[in-house]
């Protein structure tokens, strides 16, 4: 009777056991709709977006271009009814202020760049060969910064022409001159009129050629 007993229990349990139920994930929130990237252009004199032309200081200059190359942008920020929206709320006298101080900030930049462009111009490069023995000479070339030009990457354009070191020193006077192994001032002279590179903006009636001898005893 006992092992009976046991065998319909066991019977029983097996029978009555709860199915474990079917789960379901949560469906989560839809995937967020790709935007296109934002289409910016750069002004051509201030290299600003042209949205903000108007807080540097040749917004004139910078009108003029967008008018040329992108006529519906120009339109937007710049027509009657785009100024008038803008400064309409503004008083007379608080317009007038608004142009003379515009005009004021375009003048003096304009004469910055003016005083920049004369002293560049009035700048010298100077390519010096330099006689180390009878036979090992330098060449020094000196001024390349006052035209914009990066002095590495000159270096670099020159060790790379004339298969030879060239690096960025300093001369005697505390002043960076790049320093090219042998005797290549004619090459270098020849580069710098043809702009070859980044040798760009130099005129050559700037450029001179001069010779340092080693002295003797």
């Amino acid at each position: 009777m006992p092992a009976k007993k046991n065998r319909d229990k066991g019977d029983r349990s097996a029978t009555t056991a709860d199915p474990i139920p079917a789960t379901s994930e949560p469906e989560g929130p839809p995937p967020p709709e790709s935007k296109p990237p934002v289409q910016v252009l750069y002004c051509g004199v201030c290299t600003f977006p042209v949205e903000y032309c108007e807080f540097g200081s040749s917004l004139t200059r910078c009108k003029e271009w967008l008018q040329e190359h992108d006529l519906e942008r120009f339109n937007k920020y710049y027509s009657e009814e785009a100024l008038h929206a803008k400064i309409g709320t503004l008083s007379l006298e608080a317009q007038s202020k608004l142009e003379q101080d515009t005009a004021k900030k375009e003048a003096k930049a304009e004469a910055k760049a003016d005083a920049a462009l004369k002293k560049k111009m009035a700048s010298q490069v100077t390519i010096k060969r330099i006689e180390r023995n009878k036979r090992k000479h330098v060449t020094s070339v000196h001024g390349l910064e006052a035209f914009g030009i990066d002095l590495k990457k000159a270096a670099k354009q020159f060790a790379s022409k004339f298969a030879t070191g060239a690096s960025v020193t300093k001369n005697p006077q505390g002043q960076e001159e790049i320093v090219v192994q042998g005797d290549v001032s004619d090459e270098i002279f020849e580069m710098i009129e043809g702009e070859v590179g980044i040798l760009k903006g130099i005129p050559a009636d700037n450029v001179e050629i001069v010779e340092e001898k080693t002295k003797k005893n």
